[in-house]
């Protein structure tokens, strides 16, 4: 049974006429009639009565009428959403993202995407870069953003933006007017760092080596599970910490904390998507609205 054949026994059944039905859809007599004939056969059903030159539904016909209408009414359902979702006026996309882009990064982004597509749910889950990457991998999420670098041979990896790095301390920490000036000046600071499996630790560890410091000879005073905490306990005097200048901004503006005048390199923020899984398009949709919005303007010299 196909939806062409329903589409013509609505048609006659509706009509109680089969050259009436098969003109209003375009075809032949003897086609509408050998679809009739076929759907009868198949299910060794008699849908018509002939009565001389007319027809009548059979009991069986009337039966099957309301039947045939509720498939043919899913069917145009269905083609309406997958019409919707080609569009983008409905539809869902998973993300997950890791601490610094899911909390200072992403958030100005999704709000530009509901704007845009408002039928769309978004769902947003936040996690270390670890844990990013294994949702990406195991299907969880539709896209996932990280700061620190993976490899995994099912994620395509996909550099979008890059992130400033600073060294902070507390404002009357003796680096805020003079910076470390060797490599075992690092040694006797106490440290904050984030837990490992975070992209911001293995950065920061990283940022230090460009610096000649052995990250495993710190002294490591706390090991914390957020930005926010990292934040707050160098505030408090814990420590030093390098952290994202999205992180840091607020609280250097307010006089919270100070930046040390040492050169850190960027870190990339990273699109993460299972190689073989469907790219949709709410999702190529909003790794092209990143895209646009990161773009350099025209009024901008590029680095380099």
């Amino acid at each position: 049974m196909t939806l062409e054949q329903l589409r013509i026994f609505i048609a006659v059944a509706e009509r109680e006429h089969v050259t009436q039905g098969a003109r209003d859809l375009n075809l032949t007599q003897s086609a509408t009639s050998a679809a009739i004939a076929a759907l009868e056969a198949r299910y060794a059903t008699q849908l018509f009565d002939r009565i001389g030159r007319r027809i009548a539904l059979t009991q069986a016909g009337r039966i099957f009428l309301a039947e045939a209408k509720a498939v043919l009414a899913r069917a145009e359902t269905a083609e309406t959403v997958l019409s919707d979702l080609a569009g983008l006026k409905r539809g869902a996309l998973a993300i997950a993202a890791s601490q610094t882009v899911g909390n200072y990064w992403l958030p100005c982004f999704l709000c530009h995407f509901r704007a845009r597509h408002p039928g769309v749910e978004l769902a947003l889950t936040i996690g270390n870069t670890e844990t990013v990457a294994a949702a990406a991998r195991e299907g969880l999420a539709d896209l996932g953003f990280i700061e620190g670098e993976i490899d995994d041979p099912a994620l395509s990896v996909e550099k979008l933006a890059e992130d400033e790095l600073t060294l902070v301390v507390p404002p009357a920490h003796p680096w805020a007017e003079r910076p470390p000036a060797s490599p075992e000046d690092f040694l006797t600071q106490r440290w904050i760092f984030r837990e490992r499996g975070s992209g911001t630790r293995s950065i920061a560890e990283r940022a230090l080596a460009t610096l000649g410091v052995d990250p495993k000879r710190l002294d490591i005073a706390l090991e914390l599970p957020s930005n926010e905490a990292v934040r707050a306990a160098v505030e408090a005097g814990g420590g030093a910490a390098v952290m994202s200048e999205l992180v840091a901004s607020a609280a250097l503006k307010a006089g919270a904390l100070a930046a040390v005048d040492v050169a850190l390199p960027k870190r990339a923020f990273l699109l993460l998507r299972r190689k073989d899984r469907h790219f949709t398009r709410a999702a190529q949709e909003f790794r092209a609205l990143i895209e646009a919005e990161t773009a350099p303007r025209g009024d901008e010299t590029p680095e380099g």
